[in-house]
């Protein structure tokens, strides 16, 4: 057996805990970041024993091996179906697909007019492969290697249910990004832990398998692929099609007391057709997109500030946002002046030609939400923050905010005020009661927003919002008002990235001293945007 080194592949904690056995394998787990992985792996025997003619459900019955085989295709269909919404564009050039199995999504992927190659590790599949494939493309029988050995790139490669089974996945993903073109797509189908059928069956989970070496969550996938350069990283829940048939005899390869029983009694009470209905069904695990990137020795942050009738505030604000340094971190601040009328154009005018600064002049104010999307236009950072042009907010906690995406922990943070405890959130010394208002309104909202979207924030409309420029990939925007902030957040997470919060420092001001939230107007606007980004498509 292959003993692993002690500190975990991801966020490298140097002590693993023992979570439970499986067999004679230990399953050990980061408390840091949660990975699990088999400690020590099997041996390249013990695999090649569990890899053999039979590894594949159904497996020498022509009847149910075409059943599979349309169940496989209907998925693959599924796939490519995602990967060409991902590309923005019809599918075109070479594509890759490691650990291919018997040949099904390569069948699919030559239909659509890719030129696809396959490296299959297990000898029987390669033939099946090739003979389904026949001249549209080749087989190899091996590992990733013999792909090496070729000296070719490819526009996408695939691999589903293969991250999971290699001896060491950073290796692996270094591999695969040198065989990539410029700008070329990654499609990795994983199990993961967060998945419900996870939650669900603990240690019981169907996916705990002695071939299984590794089991990522979302976040340790992300962070993965992100710390071996690949961007706009897009994840949503892999929907396979199955049938009740096919899941029935999972539960017999794979026994798991009670399941397997239970599908034992509903296989005998259900007719034939209905047990071979293909179901369009989330199983156990994500898919995820991701583009080649080529190393950056820094990134760059973009901060995005409206400015409306700012004039005692806003020359503070740029100054201190100038002056603000982040490790490794190149700042660009990209003001957008609405036409003010209190001289606050004239302050914002004198930064014109700064080297960080690039400046917007709107003819008039048509609102914040208004001034952030013309902002967004113009953003050539690897991240986005923004800020507004009064002294509410502390800019030294951007550190704190920036950190999850430079480390790959996530792709959007959300800047929670003190602490996300609503009550303290606004705390007007000379409007006392407009301040419980707006904090009752606060804890309304909130509550609203977690029930309908199946969150669990505690400030989600705090100014702070920070997040990757690739998550911003194919969304149009068009709130104008405070409304907007309702708005990025919940088609953001609408497309799968579902922000943490990081405690952040915040000071209110009144309405007296500046305050723009109107009172009775806004909260109807960020209802009315609650309801319709529930339902509209994205």
């Amino acid at each position: 057996m292959n003993a692993l080194n002690p500190a975990c592949l991801i966020c490298h904690e140097k002590h693993l805990h023992y979570n439970f056995s499986l067999n004679k394998f230990r399953v050990e787990e980061c408390p840091n970041c949660g990975l699990m992985r088999l400690n020590p792996q099997p041996t390249d025997e013990e695999l090649a024993d569990i890899y053999g003619k039979n590894y594949f459900l159904f497996s020498g019955n022509n009847e149910t091996e075409q059943h599979t085989n349309t169940l496989k295709s209907l998925t693959a269909d599924h796939y490519l179906n995602l990967l060409e919404s991902y590309q923005g564009s019809k599918l075109t050039g070479r594509l890759l697909e490691i650990g291919c199995g018997q040949g099904d999504f390569l069948v699919r992927a030559a239909a659509r007019g890719l030129h696809v190659t396959g490296v299959e590790y297990s000898t029987y599949s390669v033939e099946i492969a090739q003979k389904k494939l026949g001249d549209r493309g080749t087989v190899y029988c091996g590992e990733i290697n013999q792909i090496i050995a070729l000296n070719e790139r490819f526009d996408i490669i695939v691999f589903a249910d293969v991250l999971e089974h290699v001896r060491d996945p950073r290796i692996f993903l270094t591999q695969i990004h040198a065989l990539l073109s410029k700008d070329g797509i990654v499609v990795i189908a994983v199990p993961t832990l967060d998945s419900f059928s996870a939650r669900f069956m603990k240690s019981r989970w169907v996916e705990f398998k002695q071939e299984h070496l590794w089991y990522f969550s979302t976040s340790t996938l992300t962070r993965l692929l992100h710390s071996e350069s690949f961007a706009e990283i897009k994840i949503k829940p892999a929907k396979k099609f199955l049938s009740f048939d096919y899941i029935a005899e999972h539960f017999e390869h794979y026994p798991v007391k009670m399941y397997t029983t239970i599908t034992r009694l509903i296989k005998k009470i259900l007719p034939h057709a209905i047990r071979r209905y293909p179901l369009h069904i989330t199983a156990s695990g994500v898919i995820a997109f991701a583009k080649r990137q080529e190393q950056q020795k820094s990134k760059k942050l973009s901060v995005l500030m409206a400015v409306y009738n700012e004039a005692n505030s806003v020359k503070n604000a740029i100054e201190t946002v100038l002056q603000k340094k982040i490790t490794d971190i190149e700042i660009e601040l990209i003001i957008i002046e609405s036409n003010s009328t209190d001289g606050t154009r004239k302050i914002v005018r004198e930064y014109e030609h700064h080297e960080n600064i690039k400046i917007i002049l709107q003819d008039k104010a048509c609102g914040k939400g208004n001034a952030i999307r013309a902002g967004l236009q113009h953003i050539s950072g690897d991240y986005v923050l923004i800020q507004d042009a009064d002294s509410e907010y502390d800019i030294e906690d951007y550190d704190a905010l920036i950190e999850p995406l430079t480390s790959g922990k996530a792709a959007f943070v959300l800047g929670a005020r003190h602490g996300g405890k609503a009550w303290k959130m606004r705390q007007f010394q000379d409007q006392r009661l407009a301040g419980h208002f707006l904090n009752l309104g606060h804890w309304f909202f909130t509550t609203l927003v977690n029930i309908v979207y199946g969150l669990r924030l505690k400030d989600p409309f705090t100014m702070y919002k920070v997040f990757r420029s690739d998550c911003l990939r194919g969304i149009h925007f068009e709130c104008n008002r405070f409304d907007f902030d309702y708005e990025l957040l919940i088609k953001l997470v609408r497309n799968g990235y579902k922000p943490i919060e990081i405690p952040v420092n915040y000071r209110s001001r009144s309405f007296k001293q500046g305050k723009k939230v109107r009172i009775f107007r806004d909260p109807l606007t960020w209802f009315m945007a609650i309801v319709k980004f529930r339902f509209k498509k994205i």
